[in-house]
């Protein structure tokens, strides 16, 4: 919208007079952008790359990924900065701060009182619905863009998320959510807690008459295009379609599912129900909140290791998905009326390792081995004891009653304990707390810093050379049918789509930190940013 000023200069009209019309009309221009936007759109895509959307262009159709990059302002590369799984990225990305700020570094953390893993979003004092696993979004310490929407309009508009996980359902809708939905991962139903004051009836009744559970003997995973149309694919991949199924008989399925782009299209089939049945979006003068995760995460169930035709797929089929929903939302509220962020969370860092056959250097870093030696060393040092008390997630934790009670000082074993684990076959680099959070470990020591929520981490975090799998067989006994995985070296950027009415079109080419995506959001909504998020706004061009 332009505004066309006409300045008459003459004794009778007053410079102040001039500058305050021109402050009213700025004034007008924000609450006319302020009013367009009726519903905001959060997507969260597990694992999407850059390279594949590149790829894959000519293999998708005009309404989504293409339709986000043509009109709207495109980011290659966010930037989350190192060691962040799902569940942390999109609690970043929600609260623009980072995991040391707001408390979710991870799914799972190591709880040193119980001694045990835990989920992070886990909540005693709360009830599951539709499921016997209680969650809420309290392990969040700050507020998210949901959060903000909703205070902002005093309560009187909707917000709403649906993920494949509870970790990522809560950390996007956050604690002022109307409700959060996720996929319960024993029954396959979709799932809340009694911490949200709503389960959507849709919702409830699609559990009870068309559950997952009893569908899933009837669905099968096959390529949207036949396997030679998929691009860089070498011959052998191209003779024949893959084809998955997920029968009853399997324990898995479930698993299964919910690692495949099926799941993408159940999430977008719950966020139908919620547009349809509950009209989010079209509440006058307030913005409704709508988030959705998909994954695009790798398919490890298959008897190939090379499973790029899966993946190609499951960017197709997503595609799909993203067009679906913007036609729905274009159709029911306006795309005119629409912020859309679309936005990546790296990928993973681990992955089905390669066949014998290639003769790529692969080893074994077993943890119940590294800590059988490390105890040996430090016994060797202080005395004998049990001075290694866990693993968790490439994390040892060591006995800090057993340091207390010998008056020795914990920073001094810890490093001692580092140099000695440094040396260990297939160990690449062995950081200390200590040096983490000063910000001295390794080249991106600030990133890994403020990635880390120091009061769940260990004391030491070991990062095992590339081709190397790390075997827990500390905490638990290897299944024979275990899929053998091995670590790869990975970026921790992902690319962020942002489309919405008053931004111009536009690619920012260069790495932006991922923390500066919900204050630039929250400004296009002319709402606060939350609270945690200290980090200036991603400038974007305005048309």
């Amino acid at each position: 919208m332009k505004i066309k000023r006409r300045f008459i200069n003459t004794p009778a009209v007053p410079r102040l007079v001039v500058a305050l019309v021109a402050s009213f009309a700025a004034i007008g221009m924000a609450a006319a952008d302020a009013a367009q936007a009726r519903l905001l759109v959060n997507i969260v895509v597990d694992g999407l790359d850059a390279d594949y959307l590149d790829l894959l262009r000519e293999r998708f159709g005009e309404g989504g990924f293409r339709r986000l990059e043509r009109d709207g302002a495109f980011v290659t590369a966010a930037d989350y900065g190192p060691g962040l799984d799902a569940a942390a990225a999109t609690a970043t990305l929600m609260t623009g701060a980072a995991p040391s700020l707001n408390g979710v570094g991870g799914a799972v953390r190591y709880d040193r009182e119980r001694m045990r893993p835990v989920e992070v979003f886990a909540d005693p004092d709360v009830l599951g619905n539709f499921s016997s696993l209680p969650y809420s979004p309290k392990a969040l310490r700050v507020s998210t863009i949901s959060d903000e929407a909703r205070i902002a309009s005093g309560g009187t508009s909707v917000a709403y998320a649906v993920a494949p996980s509870a970790a990522q359902a809560l950390s996007l809708g956050g604690h002022a959510a109307n409700a959060s939905l996720w996929l319960d991962s024993k029954t396959g139903n979709w799932a809340s807690s009694t911490y949200f004051k709503e389960m959507p009836v849709a919702v409830a009744t699609r559990n009870r008459t068309t559950p997952l559970a009893s569908r899933l003997d009837t669905m099968s995973w096959t390529p949207s295009l036949s396997p030679g149309q998929y691009p860089a694919v070498p011959d052998h991949l191209s003779r024949y379609p893959f084809r998955y199924v997920f029968p009853r008989s399997n324990p898995q399925r479930l698993d299964m599912f919910t690692s495949s782009p099926l799941v993408n299209r159940e999430v977008n089939t719950v966020a139908g129900d919620l547009l349809t049945t509950l009209k989010v979006g079209q509440h006058e003068g307030v913005t409704d909140v709508l988030s959705l995760a998909y994954t695009l995460a790798p398919y490890n169930y298959g008897k190939n290791p090379d499973n790029r035709v899966e993946l190609m797929d499951a960017y197709v089929k997503l595609d799909a998905n993203i067009e679906q929903l913007l036609s729905d939302i274009d159709r029911r509220i306006g795309l005119d009326k629409t912020v859309i962020v679309l936005a990546g969370t790296p990928p993973r860092t681990r992955s089905r390792r390669d066949s014998d056959q290639w003769g790529v250097p692969f080893g074994e870093f077993s943890t119940r081995k590294a800590i059988s030696l490390l105890n040996i060393y430090l016994m060797a040092v202080y005395g004998n004891g049990d001075y290694v008390s866990a693993y968790h997630d490439g994390q040892f934790y060591l006995n800090h009653k057993l340091m207390k009670e010998r008056s020795l000082d914990e920073s001094e074993v810890r490093t001692k304990a580092a140099s000695f684990m440094a040396r260990m076959t297939g160990v690449d680099r062995v950081f200390t707390l200590d040096e983490i959070i000063a910000g001295h470990a390794g080249e991106r020591a600030e990133a890994l810093r403020r990635n880390t929520v120091s009061s769940a981490a260990g004391d030491l975090t070991v990062n095992v050379a590339p081709g190397y799998e790390i075997v827990d067989d500390y905490n638990s006994t290897p299944s024979a049918e275990r899929i053998p995985m091995a670590e790869r070296a990975a970026a921790t950027t992902a690319p962020v789509f942002i489309l919405a009415p008053g931004i111009a079109a536009q690619t920012i080419g260069t790495p932006v930190d991922a923390r500066t995506i919900a204050p630039a959001v929250c400004r296009i909504l002319r709402i606060r940013s939350p609270n945690g998020a200290a980090q200036a706004p991603l400038h974007l061009i305005k048309k």
